[in-house]
């Protein structure tokens, strides 16, 4: 099953907490605060691989979560550190976010794009110590890691896109010049989802043909099933046109079939005209196409047809041949060899300023700062607890509480944490 669309949701392992522990040794003493770290959680990683052509093992676990980190313990051991989740996708993937705003193109294989970062394991009592503070009795909570809702859509990359209308031959072609075996019948929309085939023309020489869905008129608006597909033409390096020569399917004028194919590829926008085309005249075994070509060549106004046979395989070796040195020229380094060992990362969540807004009798404040605050801080711990009210002072919160007409005894609520606001 071809799965190109797909919404997923990814999500960082959370950070371990920071330990509270103090050193008990026989004959010390003084023994001081050795609580270790937490360690960070894991990534989430979309990892662009070949062996990958659908997105359908997403479709089925579209819930994508990263080991969190192990908390820190005694005698300053720290926390591991969360594994890693590697996605694998097809090359060729677009991400998106909820918006639509495309946030990273996976067009090469190797590549990787961390999706969702892990959040950072919370700092040990020890971490705390001063000279003033010998002995505190509070550590740092993990941090969540990122959760994101993602869009994902997937480009097929190919050298060559095969167009045309249902009907047209694009299937036979494609099983005749490759060890692609599509389905094959008299009826349109034979093909329901794309088809890749590799072509070889020896001495190394190959290159990736991708048969779309049969386009008809009003495709780009949605009709019928090319619309689904044509954003797979935006990556191929050149485009063939095959035209019905003979007109067998309904009477159809192989010169406006090529006219309507242009325009539907027009009004779907982007660059994908301005790619080299191939024009080819396919279905030339039959009788009466050796008399249509001369009227379709005359209408056109181009020399560069090309007569083809995709059941006989007349005139397909030098069609290849054609597309192979357009290829070359167009793409000196194939899509099919590029390799990348580059790591991406996403724009980091967040951005949003502190503010506070009431919600029936209850204060809410929110902001990145403050929300990461009460999420790290060990508020069960008196000395934890003066600690997290003095990073509030430092964050202003008081002071837009008060803006915002708050009262001693009213209810303030950060995160998913509710407080009785007194008078600092």
């Amino acid at each position: 099953m071809f799965v190109d669309e797909v919404t997923i949701l990814v999500q960082g392992g959370g950070g371990g907490n920071g330990a509270v522990s103090f050193r008990r040794e026989k004959f010390v003493p003084e023994g001081g605060p050795d609580g270790g770290d937490g360690g960070d959680g894991g990534d989430v990683i979309l990892a662009a691989s070949r062996e990958r052509n659908t997105l359908i093992d997403l479709r089925y676990h579209p819930r994508l979560k990263a080991q969190s980190g192990t908390h820190g313990s005694g005698q300053n051991r720290h926390g591991a550190r969360g594994k890693n989740l590697y996605v694998h996708v097809p090359v060729g993937t677009v991400v998106k976010d909820e918006k639509g705003t495309v946030l990273a193109d996976i067009n090469v294989e190797g590549l990787q794009v961390v999706a969702a970062r892990g959040g950072k394991g919370g700092r040990g009592n020890a971490r705390f110590a001063t000279s003033r503070r010998r002995a505190p009795g509070f550590a740092e909570k993990g941090e969540p890691g990122e959760q994101r809702d993602l869009y994902l859509e997937l480009k097929l990359l190919a050298d060559v896109g095969l167009v045309g209308f249902p009907n047209a031959g694009k299937s036979t072609l494609l099983s005749r010049i490759s060890a692609a075996r599509p389905r094959i019948a008299d009826y349109p929309f034979t093909t329901l989802s794309p088809q890749l085939g590799v072509v070889s023309l020896g001495e190394g020489r190959s290159f990736v043909v991708a048969d779309l869905p049969g386009i008809i008129e009003g495709a780009y608006q949605g009709a019928g099933l090319g619309h689904k597909f044509l954003r797979h033409i935006e990556r191929t390096a050149v485009l063939l046109f095959l035209i019905d020569i003979a007109s067998v399917v309904d009477g159809r004028d192989p010169y406006h079939d090529y006219v309507n194919l242009r325009e539907e590829l027009e009004l779907y926008g982007g660059e994908v005209l301005h790619k080299p085309g191939v024009l080819a005249a396919n279905k030339m075994d039959l009788p009466g196409a050796e008399e249509k070509l001369v009227q379709f060549r005359a209408r056109v106004g181009a020399n560069s047809i090309f007569p083809i046979s995709a059941l006989t395989g007349e005139g397909i070796d030098v069609l290849l041949e054609e597309l192979y040195r357009i290829i070359d020229e167009e793409k000196p380094t194939a899509a099919a060899e590029r390799t990348s060992s580059e790591v991406v990362y996403l724009p980091a969540l967040g951005g949003r300023q502190l503010s506070v807004r009431k919600k029936g009798d209850i204060y809410v404040v929110s902001g990145d700062e403050v929300e990461k605050a009460v999420q790290k801080a060990d508020l069960d711990d008196p000395e934890g607890l003066r600690r997290f009210q003095r990073v509030m002072d430092r964050l202003g919160v008081e002071q837009e509480l008060l803006k915002a007409g708050i009262k001693e005894g009213d209810t303030v609520r950060i995160g998913e944490v509710e407080f009785t606001y007194y008078l600092s």
